[in-house]
């Protein structure tokens, strides 16, 4: 994805959705920092609320923890800083399955503006966990029948150019 809006359907209630995109979030008072604009912490908040609904609609949703005692963490975490947010801005979450396998789901995320500006990007790497262990699990079949149908739906887009970077120092003339 670039820095300029996607053109996206509506968010839907389908796995298909390519990539998905939440519900309208808002940014609240107490996430505003002393800078006046929303504190880094929080833009994993939205993130994270952004992804919830992802997995809901996968079956991995809160639900799946209670019932089946099989949960998703987080492994591995990478947030560019685009744009600033402030309190009373209303914001959407992309969702972008970009790989997967038996035991985790590699994901790429947007905050946007409701206006369509691009505000932040996640990157992150998320484990299945068996919550009796707690261990890293495979994904039960019917949940992983989603997880591929998502991926093949999203296979369809291209790879975010924001997808992939590593942390470095870049230097003229190296």
């Amino acid at each position: 994805m670039t820095d300029q809006p996607t053109t996206t359907a509506p968010a839907s209630k389908t796995v298909l959705a390519a990539p998905f995109v939440s519900a309208p979030l808002e940014i609240e008072q107490d996430w505003i920092d002393y800078n006046g604009h929303l504190n880094m912490a929080y833009y994993n908040v939205l993130f994270d609320r952004g992804t919830d609904q992802a997995l809901d609609l996968l079956g991995i949703g809160a639900g799946y923890a209670r019932e089946r005692r099989l949960t998703m963490y987080t492994a591995e975490v990478h947030i560019c800083y685009v744009q600033e947010l402030h309190l009373n801005d209303r914001v959407t979450i992309s969702f972008q399955l970009l790989d997967c396998d038996e035991k985790r789901i590699r994901a790429y995320q947007e905050v946007r503006h409701v206006d369509g500006w691009l505000a932040a990007t996640s990157e992150t790497l998320s484990l299945h966990v068996d919550m009796n262990g707690p261990k890293v699990a495979p994904f039960p079949a019917d949940i992983r029948a989603g997880i591929e149908a998502m991926r093949a739906a999203h296979a369809a887009l291209p790879m975010p150019e924001r997808a992939g970077r590593s942390i470095a120092i870049r230097r003229k003339g190296a």
